[in-house]
């Protein structure tokens, strides 16, 4: 494959990025775009010069090597299932779903399938990862503290819960990814919510969510989650293990040991053009570098979904760390009062 053909599955603010990076490489194509806001997909198309389509299907029927489904949480699940039933290799954005429920439809068939996915959990990409994760071989990690304090995003579906799934769903993913990479699975979550919601109109979210972390390494950690704020104040993580302690942000690692403190620069926007390079390049069959598969979005997937479960019940919430890991969805008979379990 000389060029790879991409086909957009929405038109927002992420699309348009990956718009703009996809269009800066020299083997890859933006063959469309597709909107629910015909205009939106004109626009963007015609920025590019694209061809616009109707909707999904008629864009999958003009052959695109890959798609890109760039689309609100609420909105996942018939896009990704009308690609792999086409066998197309897909990008999707994260988070993957507002639920669990489609989240694992979708994996399943992905698996079914073979087929060759890539999730945009981007700072995966960031340098710095790799340089925390060589300061941290050998060295277990006892506690780990993420944190995402920010404003509401300006799109009418980011406050209500049943749209976005709420800041740690839509927003924090991006920390508890990094969490899972650096410190490993969580087996218990438990957290609170204020139960009140931004003064944005038509808000049901909570404002504020505090959760606690155990890990099956014996690590503990906290997710601090807000969105009262007007402005970005931090989304990032903090790792403490026997003499080292490492900040870890999108825009840089900060690092203390016995030799003192130093600070090591992030590049955000390298990091955006990476993972989309990656996933181009294993389309067209010369790399394999994409780090983020559907499946180990999952994982995220149901750790994001656990700390909100749990903080719109006010319980625990048990997961599995198991490769077939999946979150039941009900509270079984047999559980121990206060705790949601899961199974495998």
């Amino acid at each position: 494959m000389r060029t790879c053909r991409v086909g957009l599955v929405g038109a927002g603010g992420v699309a348009q990025r990956h718009a703009r990076v996809l269009t800066g490489f020299e083997d890859a194509e933006l063959l469309g775009v597709t909107d629910v806001d015909p205009a939106a997909a004109e626009a963007l198309a015609g920025a590019h010069g694209a061809r616009t389509f109707r909707d999904a299907d008629e864009l999958l029927a003009a052959g695109p090597d890959a798609v890109y489904v760039c689309v609100p949480p609420f909105a996942h699940g018939p896009v990704e299932e009308a690609v792999i039933a086409a066998g197309v290799p897909m990008f999707v954005e994260k988070p993957v779903a507002v639920d669990l429920k489609t989240a694992e439809r979708v994996a399943a068939l992905v698996a079914q399938r073979g087929l060759l996915t890539g999730v945009g959990h981007h700072w995966r990409y960031l340098h710095v990862v790799e340089e925390a994760r060589q300061l941290l071989a050998g060295r277990p990690v006892r506690m780990v503290n993420g944190t995402w304090l920010d404003k509401v995003p300006p799109v009418a579906w980011w406050a209500r819960r049943e749209r976005s799934g709420g800041p740690v769903v839509e927003q924090a993913a991006h920390v508890l990814d990094l969490i899972r990479l650096l410190v490993g699975e969580v087996t218990e979550v438990t957290a609170y919510g204020d139960g009140a919601p931004p003064p944005v109109e038509g808000a049901d979210i909570d404002s504020v969510t505090a959760a606690t972390l155990r890990f099956t390494s014996g690590a503990v950690g906290t997710l601090a989650a807000a969105c009262v704020l007007t402005w970005k104040h931090r989304a990032g993580l903090e790792i403490l293990a026997d003499g080292l302690a490492l900040g870890l942000a999108e825009d840089g690692l900060t690092v203390r040991d016995a030799d003192g403190e130093r600070h090591l620069p992030a590049d955000p926007d390298g990091a955006r053009v990476a993972v989309d390079r990656a996933f181009v390049d294993a389309v067209r069959g010369i790399g394999d570098d994409v780090r983020v598969p559907y499946a180990e979005a999952m994982r995220t997937q149901r750790l994001a979904l656990a700390v909100a479960e749990s903080a719109r019940s006010g319980r625990s919430v048990a997961l599995p760390t198991g490769p077939a890991a999946r979150l039941t969805p009900a509270v079984a008979d047999t559980a121990p009062t206060g705790a949601v379990t899961a199974d495998a």
